[in-house]
């Protein structure tokens, strides 16, 4: 959803890119319904399941924490 919403938002500010430590068969389908309702895009289409070594370097990474121990990405800044 953050993918999709700063892309939406901040088109052509900065690239955003959001990406796991496993890849799915689909991305979360509940996350899909939200943003077609709030935004009209669908993220079925705009976006696709990938893993944090799929993406280029990035400046700043944001994490989700959920309990879980994150992998390390070089960045220059990081926030949780």
């Amino acid at each position: 959803m953050a993918e999709a919403i700063s892309k939406i938002i901040a088109k052509g500010s900065f690239e955003a890119y959001s990406a796991g430590t496993e890849i799915k068969d689909r991305i979360n389908q509940d996350a899909v319904a939200v943003i077609k309702e709030l935004y009209g895009v669908d993220m079925n289409i705009s976006q696709k399941s990938k893993l944090i070594s799929d993406i280029p370097p990035v400046d700043i990474v944001i994490t989700m924490g959920c309990n879980v121990n994150c992998p390390f990405v070089l960045c220059k800044y990081r926030e949780d």
